[in-house]
This record gives C-alpha cells, sequence and structure tokens, in this order.
C-alpha cells in the first residue's frame, strides 16, 4: 500500500493499495482454520442460547426453577429478539466506524456477561433483562463476525467457509437439544439447579472463545479504509508468512491492479443510505425479500414444532428435544456439504436452488399432513429432509447481504437487513404460528406452512431475476467501495 498525493484542487489524501489482491490469492490454509473457529462459534451460542430457553421453557415455570408463566416464559424469548435487534443495529453501526476487532471482542463479551447474569436470575424481570442483553450481544455479532470472516477469507471459497460457519447454529442446537434431555429427566441434576449451570456453562464457553479471539488480527481491508498503512501491511504480511510455511510453497504474485481509495475516518449517514437505498436499492430489496423469508421460514417452523407435536401428537414436554434433535441435525449438514456448491456452481443457481426446494416441499407435505397421513417420526424425516436444504438458503441471504454492499457500510447493511428480517420473520412468526396451533385446526396450521412455502419462493424467483453472482470474485469487484477514485487522479 502506497500513498499518492492528490492534485492542488482535491483535498484528499488518496492510497493505492494490493490488499483486496494479496487477501484473495491466499489459499486456504491452518490460518484460516483458525479463524473461522474462533470466528465462528457466534453461531454455535446462539444455537445453544436458543435451544436452551425453547426446551427449558417447563423448568423454568417450576416453582423450584423461576416459577414463570408460560406467558412470560414467552416474553423472555420476545425480550431476546428484541435485544438481538437492538444490538445489531447499534455494533453494526459501530463495526463499520471503529473497526471489526474492537466490536467482535465487545459482543461476546456482551454476550458472555449478559449470559452468566441469566444463570443467576432471580425473578422474571431480571430474567427478561438478561435474556435482552444477552440477545444485544448475539445481535452485534451477527454484523461484527460475518463482516470479518468475509474480508479475511480469500474469495474462491468464502461461499463455503461463510455457510459452513453460518451454519454451526446448529451444532449449538444439538448440543442444546442434548444437554436439556438430559436436564430434562434430572438424572444428573436438578431441574432448579441443572437449568442454572446450562447458562452459566454457556456464559464459561463464551469466555473461552473470547479468549481465542484476542489472536484474530482487524480486518487489513478496514484499515486501509482508515489510512493506516503500516498496520493493514503488516497484518497482511504477518499472514502470507503464516500461509506460506504451513503450505510449504511460494505463493502467487497477486493479479489485478491497486485499487486507489480516498481515505477519511468514517462514513457520512447520508451516504450510508443514499447507498443503501439509492444505487444499490436492488441489492436492497433483493436483501430484504431473501432476509424475511429465510426468517419466517425458520421461526415459524422450527421454533414452534415442540408445539406442534405437542399439540397434535401428543409428545410429552421431556421427549420434545429427541423430536428437535433430526432437525438439528439436519440443518447442521446442510451447508457443511452444500456450501461447496455455492463456490463451484455459483450464487444464483444454488440461492434459488436452495430457496425453492425448500419451498415446494413445505408446501408437498401440507396435504398427507392435514389428512393424517403422516406419523410424528415421518413429520421428523420431512422437516430434517426440508430443513437440509433450507438451511443453507439461510446461511446464503446473510452471505448475500455481506458480498453485495460496499465495504463502508457491510456491517450495518447485515444489521439492517437482519433486524427487519427477525423483526417481520423472528417476532411475527412465532405469534402467528401461536395462533394457529391454539386453534387446534391443522387445517389452519396448514395456512401457516403455505405461507412459508410461498415466501420462499417468492425468495428464489428474486434471487433467480435480481440476485448478483458473486463466487469467486473479490469483494471489492462485487461492490465497488464508496471511497474508492480512478487510479488517473493518483499520479
Amino acid at each position: 500500500m502506497t500513498p499518492v498525493r492528490s492534485s492542488p484542487d482535491v483535498p484528499e489524501q488518496l492510497v493505492e493499495s494490493m490488499v483486496p489482491a494479496r487477501l484473495d490469492r491466499l489459499p486456504f490454509s491452518r490460518w484460516h482454520m483458525r479463524i473461522v473457529i474462533a470466528l465462528g462459534t457466534s453461531w454455535l451460542l446462539d444455537g445453544l442460547q436458543v435451544t436452551l430457553a425453547g426446551s427449558l421453557a417447563g423448568i423454568l415455570e417450576q416453582k423450584n426453577g423461576l416459577g414463570l408463566t408460560a406467558p412470560q416464559v414467552t416474553a423472555g424469548a420476545t425480550t431476546y429478539l428484541a435485544g438481538a435487534v437492538l444490538g445489531a443495529l447499534f455494533f453494526g453501526y459501530l463495526t463499520d466506524r471503529l473497526g471489526r476487532r474492537k466490536l467482535f471482542l465487545a459482543t461476546l463479551a456482551t454476550y458472555s456477561v449478559a449470559t452468566l447474569a441469566t444463570a443467576i436470575s432471580w425473578n422474571f424481570a431480571s430474567f427478561a433483562l438478561f435474556r435482552a442483553l444477552t440477545g444485544f450481544g448475539i445481535g452485534g455479532e451477527y454484523a461484527a463476525i460475518n463482516s470479518a470472516v468475509d474480508e479475511l477469507i480469500p474469495g474462491k471459497v468464502r461461499g463455503t467457509v461463510d455457510l459452513v460457519v453460518n451454519g454451526t447454529f446448529w451444532l449449538g442446537a444439538i448440543f442444546g437439544s442434548l444437554v436439556s434431555l438430559e436436564l430434562l429427566r434430572g438424572h444428573l441434576l436438578s431441574p432448579g439447579l441443572g437449568w442454572r449451570i446450562a447458562f452459566g456453562s454457556a456464559a464459561v464457553l463464551g469466555f473461552g472463545v473470547l479468549y481465542l479471539r484476542l489472536g484474530v488480527p482487524e480486518s487489513p481491508r478496514w484499515l486501509m479504509l482508515r489510512g493506516h498503512e503500516e498496520a493493514s501491511e503488516k497484518i497482511v504480511s504477518g499472514i502470507e508468512e503464516q500461509v506460506r510455511q504451513s503450505s510449504g510453497k511460494q505463493l502467487t504474485e497477486p493479479e489485478g491492479e491497486p485499487l486507489c481509495l480516498a481515505v477519511r475516518n468514517h462514513t457520512p449517514v447520508g451516504e450510508i443510505f443514499s447507498s443503501m437505498f439509492g444505487e444499490n436499492r436492488v441489492r436492497s430489496l433483493l436483501a430484504l425479500i431473501l432476509m424475511i423469508a429465510q426468517a419466517f421460514f425458520f421461526n415459524a417452523i422450527f421454533f414452534t414444532y415442540g408445539l406442534i407435536v405437542n399439540k397434535f401428537y401428543g409428545v410429552s414436554d421431556t421427549r420434545i428435544p429427541l423430536h428437535l434433535l433430526p432437525f438439528a441435525v439436519g440443518c447442521f449438514f446442510g451447508p457443511m456439504l452444500l456450501g461447496p456448491l455455492f463456490d463451484r456452481w455459483g450464487r444464483k443457481p444454488m440461492i434459488t436452488a436452495t430457496y425453492g426446494i425448500a419451498g415446494l416441499l413445505l408446501l408437498l407435505i401440507i396435504y398427507p399432513f392435514v389428512h393424517g397421513l403422516l406419523s410424528v417420526r415421518e413429520l421428523d424425516v420431512c422437516f430434517s429432509v426440508i430443513f437440509f436444504v433450507a438451511s443453507s438458503a439461510a446461511s446464503a441471504a446473510y452471505l448475500t447481504v455481506s458480498e453485495i454492499f460496499p465495504l463502508e457500510i457491510r456491517a450495518l447493511a447485515i444489521a439492517i437487513f437482519y433486524a427487519l428480517g427477525t423483526l417481520a420473520g423472528g417476532v411475527g412468526a412465532p405469534v402467528l404460528f401461536g395462533v394457529l396451533i391454539a386453534s387446534g385446526s391443522k387445517v389452519q396450521l396448514a395456512w401457516g406452512y403455505a405461507l412459508g412455502g410461498a415466501l420462499m419462493l417468492i425468495g428464489a424467483a428474486a434471487e433467480f431475476f435480481i440476485g448478483v453472482e458473486a463466487a469467486g470474485q473479490s469483494l471489492e469487484s462485487i461492490s465497488k467501495p464508496l471511497q474508492s477514485r480512478q487510479r488517473s487522479r493518483a499520479t
């Protein structure tokens, strides 16, 4: 990265940088794997939180739990989601303003402290407050982590890595289901103590991951925007040396022309929204459709599935985790197995296919479900197959938002569309399905399934017609930075 003098009539400090090309031409290495482990555990923690809170609802209602009422348990889930929305917006803006590293440390610290506080809740008010703060930290993670991962991982494997990272949510859900099953049985610990240890253990895990993150550097791409040439150069050179040592091979020379950027310390708010809803308004529409569709699909179906098998199939509370477990297993292996195809076959065909197939499969099970042709085990299998595909679609929504907006507003864009998707799907969907399930009518519930399937088909159509093919491309070629300038001025 070399400073370039601007002409007298343009009082801007310009820099030329090969940082993006140098990072993208690297082979995937042990260094990249360490980054994935340190940053990707965010979704494992979120999956663990959501599953624990949902599966242990019965214990929280007991007198030796917290003695909460059913509406209070539901309100606790709502405060978690509300906190996540606010956290995403708050930390998302700061991530673009202050840097990726500061914020992915701050968000995880917030999560860990709040989760530990949840373990010592003493009444509904304290429980709701600490759940909101836990969500506040997790919401910030979505923006800080997706932006950091995509800016550090080589472009040729970015799709695979991003889907795998987001898919670890379900590893946490699997672990949470197993822990919940044991706590509900009460063989090792009394339920009144077990739920506290469960949340406390999640906090300890969070602090452990925080320690791992201390070794993750700041995004060199973000540093070059702020004119920190020496720091950016030092980090990239260090990464190259570690990759060279682990691979035992000499690195190829980066290709392409240097990126010319105007240095500034922040992006004005007006320019942020002018970019998102002006020049990039079609991309914003795509992001909104994909986010709302996947959020509704998951929050409406997965997170109410325990109520469905209890209401319509008579499954007891203690056995509900057994029915959520295959669900979570299918969701985990979907991104693991399908993720490489997003780089090999491309974003547009794979996102279109996963959204479309998931929507069609959901519509196809409506008739046998309504007419009692499916046993509870068969329903488990059907939804495991559906969500094997749908989990890749959901992860791809976050990948899309992270790729199609400029570097300066990447984290905030993720935060905004995560928040809108969560409000529409994460909050609205469970409320709607709660009403449909309470009706006791499979026909009424089928209308909810039909809406979820239709939204996924709309997502598939949106990707087909206005999707952006980003496979194998540098982030800067997919969406030019707002601070980019013509090299002809850098003389």
